[in-house]
């Protein structure tokens, strides 16, 4: 069974480019992990990853973008894990 996800524009046009030139601005994995601890506290648009998804699904942001930060969210998360 295939199912579609209906896409739904969770935050305007002007607020996606500024959240990626945001991202695009930082260039340490300390800033880009700030800046998701600002971002879920702040927007109240659920977190990141969630966004950043939908902006990959827009095709609003490349691939290889997206891998980057999700790369640094994922290994901040698996970092706090084994601290448990």
């Amino acid at each position: 069974m295939t199912t579609t996800h209906k896409q739904v524009e969770i935050l305007s046009k002007s607020t996606n480019d500024a959240i990626i030139d945001q991202l695009r601005a930082c260039n340490t994995k300390d800033e880009i992990l700030a800046f998701e601890r600002w971002f879920d506290k702040t927007v109240n648009a659920g977190p990141l990853y969630a966004v950043i998804c939908q902006l990959l699904r827009n095709r609003s942001i490349s691939r290889s973008t997206a891998s980057k930060w999700f790369e640094t969210l994922l290994q901040n998360r698996d970092e706090r894990i084994e601290k448990g």
